[in-house]
């Protein structure tokens, strides 16, 4: 079925219809007389909508609009040289413009006619021309900045998605329109160039007419048919004047979101110093000089008592501002909702002292937010998780140089920086030293050296990492997000999450949620793989995965081991290289034995109930065994039987932060292994 065409679509429709048949048809006078009228009408709607509307973008179809009313101009045009040619009469209108507005005289009709095209060509057109060239370029230069601004404040929290995404379609809109814009003014300089054709044309085909079809006189052919094409010219070169002031209204309107004449008249006359300085010369200029006393005295008080109106007014104003200022704090601290506001928690804060507020201020060139936004973007490629929006603030009781990093309104880290320095690490390989401070890396505590930017060359050239102060920052910040992603992974995020899938795997996600698992049970699966750094970008795996277990266990932790093992190659391809033979250590039978003996199971979930003692013993050998793996220069792994994998990992989770728990369930098949050495107690 085809779409019911709308009464707007049939007006513009017939609106350039009409255009075309005017070039074809021959049309009487009286026809011609209502579409002049409209074309006037239509000229001045268009002023008065470009002069009053709040924003350009309220007009944003007017470089086709202009193209439109051109070819409806210039179509009227020939139609009344027809009319003029053939009849020697070209209705009301055109006799009018030619009789009334010319002053019914040759000379002055064509001077007026003359001033007009002047006024369209050297001002307005040739101002608008250059002033859409240039906010064309200018706006279009501009893009970039503002879509760095809007990332910004996204990454602030100061807007949220819809606002960003609102605000960049504007800006798309705006390029767009300063872009059409720029040529389409070239209708507006092309219809005037035609007007002025089309006169000369007019007036010398009339007198060749009168004269050799006619048999009329020069002087009588002039004052006959130079009339009709001067009011021709005026009637048509009028409207065209309107629709080019437009063009000129919309490409300098400013950016003000109020109506222009409110906006002009505030500007012009809002200052009452100046309008007591414009009075007191008008009276000067009426009482020493020979001008007219009464008018320039008159203007002179008129601008006076304005002045000093516009200046009470404006005290007023501040009065009244003060105290609707002091009332309103006044009604917030009274009011208990606004409590409310300070029960909110930032899920991730980093707040800094007023020495490293440079590095975020794009405006001195910082590029901290930038690094933010790529932070969040890297988590969510790493791990398949998104970051919450991290709040940047400073904080005036931090020192200059200090900033600390908060998860859910506590502090977790800190960390401080040296202005204009860079940091340099070894290593371990760089026997060289160079002279500096001596600091530490924030993010793993590693001993480093703060250096000048004179040393830095030296630094790079003997070995030496070297690294900026905000690239240390931001480093500290990925890695304590990396640490707390977990916690950070509400159900609303893991709802958000389950919904993408749900849009190409409808019946997993209606199988598994809420028949054989709910949101929140979901959520500790996830946050299990999270907390050891396993990443949840597959997860269409992970759910099916559970879904194939849910039915015979709804034990978060048994869950949990089962997606382990479907994820095996890329808990592979993480921590083993499958190119090598990779050192490990494993645990004894008889220690897994032992933990699995003192595991009990709960309503809520199972614990290990071991003698402290025992675990003292097993966690000392941890330390030994891991010890061995870091003097190979190796990652500490462990690897145990898939029964045991989550109980043990559980006993040294609190104690060895770095020591990463594999089973051999989730090492491929074709990844090398040798052992080390061996837990026991």
């Amino acid at each position: 079925m085809f779409k019911a065409i709308s009464k707007f679509d049939i007006f513009v429709a017939l609106y350039l219809a009409i255009a075309i048949i005017l070039f074809i048809i021959p049309i009487p006078s009286a026809v011609l007389d209502v579409l002049l009228a409209f074309n006037i009408s239509l000229a001045m709607t268009v002023m008065f909508g470009a002069l009053f509307c709040k924003e350009v973008l309220d007009m944003s179809f007017f470089p086709t609009l202009l193209l439109f009313t051109t070819l409806f101009r210039i179509a009227m045009n020939t139609s009344s040289t027809r009319l003029i040619l053939r009849d020697g009469y070209a209705g009301n209108v055109v006799a009018t413009f030619g009789n009334f507005v010319g002053g019914g005289d040759l000379i002055i009709g064509t001077i007026i006619f003359l001033i007009l095209l002047i006024i369209q060509f050297m001002v307005i057109n040739k101002g608008s021309e250059r002033v859409s060239e240039v906010t064309a370029r200018f706006t279009l230069d501009a893009m970039p900045g503002k879509q760095m601004a809007i990332d910004a404040d996204l990454n602030t929290g100061a807007i949220d998605d819809a606002e960003a995404k609102r605000r960049r379609e504007k800006i798309q809109k705006e390029s767009a329109f300063y872009g059409s814009m720029d040529g389409a003014v070239k209708y507006v300089k092309g219809d005037a160039t035609a007007g002025l054709l089309i006169t000369g044309v007019n007036l010398i085909g009339g007198i060749a007419l009168a004269v050799l079809r006619r048999g009329m006189s020069i002087g009588d052919a002039l004052n006959s048919y130079a009339i009709l094409t001067i009011g021709d010219g005026l009637v048509s070169q009028i409207p065209s004047l309107m629709i080019s002031l437009s063009t000129g209204i919309l490409v300098t309107k400013g950016a003000e979101d109020r109506d222009l004449g409110e906006t002009i008249i505030k500007q012009l006359f809002g200052l009452p110093k100046v309008l007591m300085i414009v009075g007191g010369m008008m009276s000067v200029l009426g009482v020493f000089t020979q001008l007219n006393t009464i008018l320039f005295v008159g203007i002179g008080i008129i601008f006076l008592i304005s002045g000093n109106r516009v200046s009470k007014k404006l005290q007023t104003s501040a009065i009244e501002l003060d105290v609707s200022s002091e009332e309103q704090e006044a009604e917030e601290i009274r009011q208990p909702e606004n409590v409310n506001s300070l029960l909110q928690v930032d899920p991730i804060e980093l707040e800094f002292g007023y020495g490293i507020i440079p590095l975020a201020d794009v405006n001195q060139g910082g590029d901290l937010l930038d690094r933010v936004v790529m932070i969040r973007r890297q988590i969510a490629l790493e791990l398949g998780t998104v970051v919450p929006i991290i709040r940047l603030r400073d904080n005036i009781q931090l020192n200059p140089n200090q900033y600390i990093i908060k998860i859910k309104g506590i502090q977790i880290s800190e960390g401080e920086i040296l202005f204009d320095h860079y940091m340099a690490m070894n290593p371990g390989y760089v026997q060289e030293e160079i002279t500096g401070i001596p600091t530490f890396e924030p993010s793993f505590h590693l001993p480093a050296i703060w250096i000048t930017e004179g040393q830095r060359e030296k630094a790079e050239t003997l070995g030496y990492t070297v690294v900026d102060p905000p690239s240390i920052i931001a480093t500290h910040l990925t890695e304590i997000i990396r640490q707390h992603i977990d916690e950070l992974l509400t159900r609303q995020d893991v709802q958000n999450l389950i919904n993408n899938i749900k849009e190409n795997n409808p019946n997993l996600v209606d199988e598994l949620v809420p028949k054989l698992l709910g949101l929140g049970d979901i959520q500790k699966v996830l946050q299990n793989l999270l907390r050891e750094g396993v990443s949840i970008r597959d997860l269409l795996t992970i759910l099916e995965t559970m879904a194939d277990y849910a039915p015979s266990t709804r034990d978060t932790d048994i869950l949990t081991e089962y997606v382990r093992q479907a994820l095996k190659r890329a808990i592979t391809a993480r921590y083993f290289a499958t190119n090598d033979t990779n050192s490990v250590v494993t645990l004894d039978p008889k220690i897994e034995q032992e933990i699995m003996s003192c595991v009990k199971q709960t309503e809520n979930g199972s614990f290990i109930n071991m003698d402290p003692s025992r675990t003292h013993l097993i966690l000392e050998s941890v330390q030994k065994e891991m010890q061995k793996l870091e003097n190979l220069g190796k990652t500490p792994i462990i690897v145990t039987s898939p029964i045991v994998r989550i109980y043990f990992r559980k006993l040294t989770e609190d104690y060895y932060k770095d020591l990463i728990v594999v089973s051999y369930n989730e090492v491929d098949s074709g990844v090398n292994l040798t052992s080390v050495g061996m837990v026991t107690a």
